[in-house]
């Protein structure tokens, strides 16, 4: 079963996120409480695989959910393998629809200053929030399809 690891949250733009026990997500603007929630993009939830995160960690790296900024570290699920548009179940009421995959690396990223490298801008995917609910680390996570 594909299941949330960790949801963070940090009230400034460019600097890692800190897991929580919970985020409350809201339609159409993100996490409450993030620096990147905005009812204007189509950038409002991030997230990454401990897999990914785990391919940084083979190469040396000490890194935890949230290091790379993202708000929904997420297992068992290929993030990057899912198109765009696809709609992503998480929790019991969470529908996000994923909106991109990837991103440009800004030259202030935390991580990237840190560990020379930073994997949001290939394997990091975002979405907008189509029905908000509460999110918690061990929630499932699966796509409309099932996967």
């Amino acid at each position: 079963m594909s299941k949330i690891i960790a949801v963070c949250i940090s009230d400034k733009k460019g600097i890692k996120k800190s897991p929580s026990k919970e985020v409350v997500i809201e339609e159409d603007y993100g996490v409450v409480g993030d620096a990147h929630a905005d009812r204007q993009t189509h950038r409002q939830v991030s997230l990454l695989a401990i897999e990914s995160i785990d391919k940084m960690r083979n190469r040396g790296f000490e890194l935890n959910p949230g290091d790379f900024a993202e708000n929904i570290t997420t297992e068992g699920i290929d993030l990057v393998s899912l198109p765009v548009g696809t709609r992503i179940l998480a929790g019991d009421e969470i529908v996000l629809e994923m909106s991109q995959i990837g991103k440009e690396c800004h030259a202030a990223c935390a991580i990237r200053r840190q560990v020379g490298d930073c994997i949001m801008p290939r394997e990091g995917i975002f979405a907008r929030v189509v029905h908000g609910g509460i999110l918690r680390p061990g929630d499932s996570i699966r796509t409309d399809e099932g996967q």
